[in-house]
This record gives C-alpha cells, sequence and structure tokens, in this order.
C-alpha cells in the first residue's frame, strides 16, 4: 500500500500519530501517501468514541481542518471532543515554530532516530505500526528507568 502525495512532495505511506501532552504515543495509524490527511485522521480518531473518555481537547495541524472538526464534534452524544486547528500566520515563510504543534514533531524525531523507522522498510502497514509501537515503548521504558533525559 503505497501511494504519493502531491502537497507534501512524499512517496510511500504517512504515519498518523495522536499524542499526548508529553509527547507519548496514544494512537498510530498508517496511510498510503495518497490518502488525505482528514481521511487517514478518520480512522485513528474513530477508535476515541470508547477509549479515553476524559478526552475534550485534541489539537492538529492544518491539514486536519474541514469535515473531520464537525465529524470529531458528532463521535460522542456526551463528553464532546473539541477540535483546536493550530493556523500558520498568514504572509510567513520557512520554519516557524508552531504552538502545540511541536508535540508532535518532537515525537516523529524520536521515533526518527530508530534505525528501522528512519525508512519505510516494511511491507504492510500494520507491521509498520507495530514497529512504531515497539519504538514508542522502548523509549519510555528508557525514561522509566532514568537512562535517557526527558
Amino acid at each position: 500500500m503505497h501511494g504519493y502525495d502531491t502537497y507534501k512532495n512524499v512517496n510511500g505511506r504517512k504515519r498518523h500519530l495522536f499524542v499526548d501532552t508529553l509527547g507519548l504515543l496514544l494512537a498510530v495509524v498508517v496511510t498510503a501517501a495518497s490518502v488525505q490527511d482528514r481521511d487517514g485522521a478518520l480512522s485513528m480518531l474513530a477508535h476515541l468514541r470508547h477509549r479515553f473518555s476524559r478526552m475534550r481537547l485534541i489539537w492538529a495541524d492544518q491539514a486536519y481542518a474541514g469535515d473531520l472538526v464537525a465529524w470529531l464534534w458528532s463521535l460522542r452524544p456526551w463528553r464532546k471532543i473539541r477540535l483546536a486547528i493550530v493556523k500558520r500566520p498568514e504572509g510567513i515563510k520557512g520554519f516557524l515554530l508552531l504552538p502545540k504543534r511541536w508535540l508532535v514533531e518532537r515525537t516523529f524525531a524520536w521515533l526518527g532516530r530508530y534505525r528501522r523507522l528512519s525508512k519505510d522498510y516494511e511491507y504492510l502497514p500494520r507491521t509498520s505500526e507495530t514497529m512504531i509501537r515497539v519504538a514508542m515503548i522502548h523509549l519510555m521504558v528508557r525514561r522509566l528507568a532514568g537512562t535517557v533525559p526527558s
């Protein structure tokens, strides 16, 4: 399952991560690069219906705006979840550190340090998801043992 995303100029797969405020992994979905970000988020966020019941707010990139906001609001009849889109200011070019967006980017950087995740070596998307979970378990165990700075 490979694809090409012309907007991000990515060939292969996209990783959709759902992390907490510490950058620790809560959910992951790997899709073809040709799948739009909102559609990839739908399959990941569908698990929220019965999990993470105390969650009230999700921060997301601009790529996740649109119909996803209304869909997420209708996901639960109680304890509604609000999606806050972190937008880039108009007219600014180049790198800009966006508030709350760096939480996910930091997690991507942590995962990129693992050789198996630095490139897309896996044949199946489920295997890629599993390798991301294994790398995150390794990171969390090392953090609990005190061998890696937080």
